[in-house]
């Protein structure tokens, strides 16, 4: 028997919170070491289990199945292809790097650790699970400990950002076990047994009709932790109360289950309706591009300008999505990867910030490039690669939305838009980036040193953990994007092939 490398993967955390229990709440310098090195051990191997997957084989691998509730044909079943390695990688990456953000935390540590740990044992299970139940399971396991972690180590009106995050997420698990339960059901009909096997489900051919309305479910029930508009009003709330680790974590990762869960159930198997749908899919797009970029420009906590920014860079994902092509799903996983790694940095960054100065009131900063000359380096890189400047990994993923927009030849709206008009409006969202980019540059860390900030330390020993691995990821993947495109591509082109062959039913508009 192979070592069962997935499944280590998704334990090690376990293992951590487990060992976290047995030791005493004084010991928090232990705990947090508990939970370095059961981290770092995801890290290592999510690493070897990307650099390992091999391209010309394909399809899914580091395969482990174990049956679990037979009579339902329900298995613990993990895998990665090319669309899951990168984003297990990511995931990996961003919980290693937000042990090290929270290395300062002193309240309630043990339970903060415990809870920290459960929820990206959560967000490995949703990318490696190969079974509809277990995808499902895994997807309720990393939302539900946001609650806590948000309710008790949260900040700014942190019981109503909790309450209205559970809510908002509960409310969209809902409609989406409703669409998972009735393909389930269907597929068990078509086979005459019954089966939760995501592959086995993704080959079957179902109804136009069925497709339609399920692929409704789908995409309302994920689409809320994309988070797609108008169900985005969730997310900036919860980033701004959020301790920084469950920050980094909710922008990094857990808006990724979203549009994970749209590709890998939606795309796989109902691309029939996901067609259907696209069109829809384009002009929501469009709004949180720019709604999210303009909103973010009036923003004065630096926590809401990265929130509102996250809503319009999914919007990206969302248009790689929506394009239906090789180049747009490629550069939308890419732009998953990126994103995660970006917007954790900025969250690590503010978290830094507003643990020595005690505010992220954007007016009441200024000059901090003297005191903190390492922290405003790094918020200058994160803010190129918002803005998608060449050497940086987003770059290349928005590159390649915007390229498959372009070629996208279908009208909307009776003939009012294309998707080449989606692209260019999209294209100018990035305007809108670099306007509040810059202009939060300027008013925190450009002008003269001001005395009141004098007592701010730059960032130092554990401090530098973050900031040098997250920009040491943008920049890698800026300047060597191959690695992560031809990984991706692996799997986009069996998917792209589908959707090319299923029947040409019209969109919405």
């Amino acid at each position: 028997m192979s070592f069962p490398i997935l499944s280590t993967i998704l334990l090690a955390p376990v293992a951590g919170l487990i060992i976290i229990l047995c030791l005493p709440e004084r010991k928090d310098r232990l705990i947090k070491i508990t939970a370095a090195v059961a981290t770092s051990v995801s890290l290592g191997l999510s690493l070897y289990v990307f650099l390992a997957y091999d391209q010309a084989g394909g399809g899914m691998q580091f395969l482990e199945t174990v049956p679990w509730v037979p009579a339902l044909g329900i298995n613990y079943a993990l895998g990665v292809d090319g669309m899951s390695a990168p984003l297990v990688l990511l995931t990996a990456i961003v919980i290693f790097t937000g042990v090290f953000a929270s290395w300062d935390l002193e309240q309630r540590v043990k339970e903060f650790f415990i809870f920290l740990l459960m929820l990206v044992t959560g967000v490995f299970g949703v990318f490696m699970s190969r079974d509809l139940f277990l995808f499902y399971f895994f997807f309720e396991v990393a939302v539900i400990p946001m609650y806590l972690l948000i309710g008790v180590w949260g900040s700014t009106r942190k019981e109503y950002a909790a309450m209205k995050l559970t809510l908002y997420l509960l409310v969209g698990s809902a409609f989406a076990l409703i669409g998972l339960i009735s393909l389930y059901l269907a597929a068990g009909v078509a086979l005459g047994f019954r089966t939760a096997d995501i592959a086995t489900l993704g080959s079957l051919t179902y109804g136009l009709s069925f497709q339609r309305w399920v692929s409704f479910l789908i995409l309302f029930g994920f689409g809320v932790l994309v988070p797609i508009w108008p169900f985005h009003l969730w997310s900036p709330d919860g980033h701004v109360a959020a301790p920084t680790a469950v920050s980094m974590l909710h922008a990094g990762v857990l808006m990724k289950l979203g549009a994970y869960a749209l590709l890998r159930i939606g795309a796989f198997s109902l691309p029939e309706g996901l067609k259907y749908w696209a069109p829809l899919i384009a002009l929501l797009c469009l709004v949180n591009v720019v709604y999210g970029a303009l909103v973010a420009m009036q923003q004065r906590d630096l926590k809401f300008v990265i929130g509102y920014s996250s809503v319009s860079h999914m919007g990206y994902v969302l248009l790689g999505v929506a394009a239906l092509n090789l180049f747009s799903l490629t550069g939308a996983v890419m732009q998953m990867f990126a994103h995660g790694i970006m917007t954790a940095l900025f969250f690590a960054l503010v978290g830094q910030v507003y643990h020595k100065a005690h505010t992220r009131e954007i007016a009441l900063f200024g000059g901090l490039a003297h005191q903190m000359p390492r922290v405003a380096a790094a918020w200058l890189i994160g803010g190129l690669a918002s803005l998608g400047l060449p050497g940086l990994n987003n770059f290349v993923a928005e590159f390649l939305i915007f390229i498959g927009a372009f070629t996208r030849e279908q009208a909307l709206l009776g003939g009012w838009f294309t998707f080449r008009t989606v692209a260019v409006v999209a294209i100018l969202g990035v305007v809108v980036t670099a306007m509040y980019v810059l202009r939060v540059f300027k008013h925190v860390f450009l002008g003269p040193r001001q005395p009141q900030w004098d007592h701010l330390t730059d960032a130092r020993g554990v401090e530098m953990v973050p900031i040098a691995v997250l920009c040491g990821v943008l920049i890698l993947f800026g300047v060597l994007p191959s690695p992560l495109v031809e990984v991706i591509k692996v799997s986009i082109g069996p998917l792209v092939a589908k959707l090319e062959s299923a029947a040409q039913i019209g969109g919405i508009f």
